[in-house]
This record gives C-alpha cells, sequence and structure tokens, in this order.
C-alpha cells in the first residue's frame, strides 16, 4: 500500500500519523462489502474516505452516489432514497426511483446519517440487512446490492440514549469505524494546508502566492480552527484576495483569525442530552451575538454625542434600554461564555432622542424570536431554504421542520 499514491490521488494534504492510519483503513476495507462509519467533526473532510473506498474496490466501475441527509426535508427523504409511485402522495405525478435503486451494484455515501428520521432509519437498516425496500407507495419488495458508508459529526451513542438514533442501526453501519482526527490535532499539517490552498488560489486567479512570516506561523498553528480544514481554506483565500502584502505577518494575520469573538460563540456539542431542539439554542445565541454587536456600535455611537446642557428647572430624560437579553428565555444548562455573552448584550444603555423605550414593547418569547429571523433571513435570500439553512447554521430540514412548527402554530 503506498499512501502517497493515495494522497495525490485524492488531493489529500498532511503526514500526521493519524489521517496516516485512518486511510490505511479505509484501503484495507475497501476490497469487501463491510460497512464503514466515517467520525469526525464538521470541516475535517470525512467526504474523501468513502471516494477513496469506492475507487479501491470492485464496484468503482459502477455508481457512486453522496447523500446529505441533513439537507433533504423529512416529508421527502424516503422517497429520494427509496423511490416512490405514481400518486403515492400529493405532488407524485409520475413513479421515481430512489437512490438506493439507481446506485445498485455502486456505493452509496450518507453525509450526517444522524440527521435521518426514525422511521427511515428502520427502512435503511432493512436494506443494509437484506438488500430489501420497497417504495414509498408500494407494496412491491425489490433488491438492491449497494455498499453502504456513512458519516456523522454526532456522537451516536448520546444519540441512542436519547432516543434519536437506532441501536440497531448504529451496529449495522459501525462494522469499520473509520476516524477522522481534528485540524487542532494536526498541528504540523497546517502549514503544509496553507500553503496548499495559497498556491491554488493564486493558481486559480493568476496572482503571486501568499506566504508566513515564521512568527506568523506560530501563530496559525497555536490556533485551535473549530471549522478545521474548511475554515483554514476560508482563511487562506481571504488574505490571498484582500491582502495586497504577498508577505503575511503576525499583525497581518491576527485580522483573519477570530479571537475573543470565537470563545463568546455557544460551541456546537455532540451532548444533546439537556435540550429537545439544539437548533433553537443556536438560534436564540446567534441572536444575542447580532445584539451585543449592535450594543457595542450604539455605544460608540453614543459616546462620541456630546451631553445637551441642562437648563436650571429642566428634567434629563434618561429612560434605560431594557436588556436585549431580556426577550429571550434563557435555556436551562447555559455556559459560563453564554452567561457573559448575555450579560455583555443586556447592559443598560442610555436612549437616545430617536429610540423608543423597549420597556413600552411587549417582551418576545424564544418562538417570537426564532420565528422572526427566520422570516428575514428567507426574504434576504428570495425564499431560498439552503441559503437561509447555512446563514443560520443550521440543516436545511431543521430549517423545513422549523417553519412547519412555527407557522403551524401561529
Amino acid at each position: 500500500m503506498d499512501l502517497t499514491n493515495i494522497k495525490q490521488r485524492f488531493d489529500i494534504i498532511g503526514n500526521n500519523p493519524a489521517l496516516d492510519h485512518a486511510l490505511e483503513i479505509a484501503v484495507q476495507v475497501a476490497p469487501t462489502d463491510l460497512s464503514v462509519l466515517v467520525l469526525g467533526e464538521s470541516g475535517v473532510g470525512k467526504e474523501v474516505i468513502p471516494q477513496i473506498i469506492h475507487q479501491n474496490s470492485a464496484r468503482k466501475h459502477n455508481d457512486y452516489i453522496a447523500v446529505n441527509c441533513g439537507a433533504i426535508p423529512e416529508g421527502t427523504i424516503d422517497s429520494e432514497l427509496f423511490g416512490h409511485e405514481k400518486g403515492s402522495f400529493t405532488g407524485a405525478t409520475e413513479m421515481r426511483k430512489g437512490y438506493f435503486e439507481v446506485v445498485n451494484g455502486g456505493t452509496i455515501f450518507l453525509d450526517e446519517v444522524a440527521d435521518l428520521p426514525l422511521a427511515t432509519q428502520v427502512r435503511l437498516l432493512r436494506v443494509i440487512q437484506s438488500g430489501e425496500f420497497m417504495r414509498v407507495g408500494s407494496s412491491q419488495v425489490m433488491k438492491t446490492d449497494v455498499r453502504v458508508i456513512a458519516a456523522t459529526n454526532v456522537n451516536l451513542i448520546s444519540a441512542i440514549n436519547n432516543g434519536r438514533f437506532r441501536e440497531d442501526l448504529y451496529y449495522r453501519l459501525n462494522t469499520v469505524p473509520i476516524h477522522i482526527p481534528p485540524l487542532r490535532e494536526r498541528p504540523e499539517d497546517i502549514n503544509l494546508l496553507f500553503k496548499k490552498f495559497a498556491l491554488d488560489f493564486a493558481d486559480k486567479y493568476h496572482m503571486p502566492a501568499v506566504r508566513l512570516t515564521p512568527e506568523a506561523r506560530v501563530i496559525l498553528e497555536s490556533y485551535k480552527w473549530p471549522g478545521n480544514v474548511r475554515q483554514l481554506k476560508s482563511v487562506a483565500e481571504q488574505i490571498s484576495i484582500l491582502e495586497r502584502e504577498r508577505t503575511i505577518t503576525p499583525e497581518i494575520l491576527r485580522n483573519y483569525i477570530p479571537k475573543e469573538e470565537i470563545h463568546a460563540l455557544p460551541a456546537r456539542t455532540n451532548d444533546t442530552a439537556n435540550y429537545d431542539y439544539p437548533a433553537d439554542r443556536d438560534i436564540i445565541f446567534k441572536i444575542l451575538y447580532q445584539l451585543r454587536k449592535e450594543v457595542d456600535s450604539l455605544k460608540a455611537t453614543i459616546s462620541s454625542l456630546k451631553t445637551p446642557e441642562i437648563k436650571p428647572g429642566e428634567e434629563a430624560h434618561t429612560t434605560a434600554i431594557q436588556p436585549a437579553a431580556h426577550y429571550l428565555l434563557t435555556p436551562d444548562g447555559v455556559t459560563e461564555d453564554e452567561e457573559e455573552l448575555m450579560h455583555d448584550v443586556g447592559e443598560v444603555v442610555p436612549e437616545t432622542e430617536e429610540q423608543v423605550p423597549v420597556a413600552q414593547k411587549e417582551p418576545k418569547t424564544i418562538r417570537d424570536v426564532n420565528l422572526e429571523l427566520i422570516k428575514k433571513t428567507l426574504e434576504k435570500h428570495g425564499g431560498k431554504r439552503k441559503a437561509a439553512a447555512e446563514e443560520l447554521g443550521i440543516s436545511e430540514r431543521t430549517l423545513y421542520r422549523k417553519i412547519k412548527e412555527l407557522s403551524g402554530n401561529s
């Protein structure tokens, strides 16, 4: 086995031992038909593992398809995967083959498999065990020969304990687990990846490639990269296009690497035991973060204004704005960073003449704020759910569910 050839063929950069071990397992398991579960944080590049497995298997001349389970609305996921018969539901004007039928003889990659509804998990378990499935609206059992590779950034054991993922499906998918290490555990690869992205971008747009000074490189390798390789690529591209100077110093680099802000934002966690809807939590603290920036801007504006002189006998009207966090019901179990964020947003700010005292308005509930944010984001993107979901930091299927819940209970 030559890992160098594998890396060159699939454009993989890095010499980290944990990464090499993951690639070795992928190549070893490729000739078999065993199910594989790829584990790792968002942005680490999990999608390359199923490609390596498929291209080194006997199925390489047949179809390969990657399906993002989190991007398909819950109401249509069964139809997408298993197909449907004409007239089986509103809008089913003709028979449609699903992915498992189309990719017969090939490989299917189910990304974000933890987002599958429980009912769909039952269907998936059956097709993995026996190769049997039924189209939506049909009673005819059909057969398919498909190798299943799944991936997730969710702790499936916690999901099982919370009743969100089937234990029997987990053991079927987890026949061969492959873990992709996060970028913070691959410090020796960070500079190599940055150089690769900078060179690719320079070649694409016909410009000199940026390079880091030794001091800047230390900063780059010391950062934790919560967004992993995807975030590093974004930073490299931003620097390449926005900076005229091609030699990047620590002063320049610090403008592109988040500092305090990254600690103020809520961290995505795999342990959702205390939250029925983790997407609500993400949206709430996204709003809080935006509110804090607006408050900071408002404070700066007010401080620059000269306080008018108060004549004898006149009263100064200094009604204070209610804390922004007053409108949001605090979820149980918030972290210290989140409490600090809400405290910062809730600081009392003097009211300007143009402002209407917020105390006169009715407090909004979390549901009201969520609905308002979703509406504004959808309007901003012309009703396109995919773009809106990306801006909100949730999956398209989660957004679809939220729209249905909020509008249905209005």
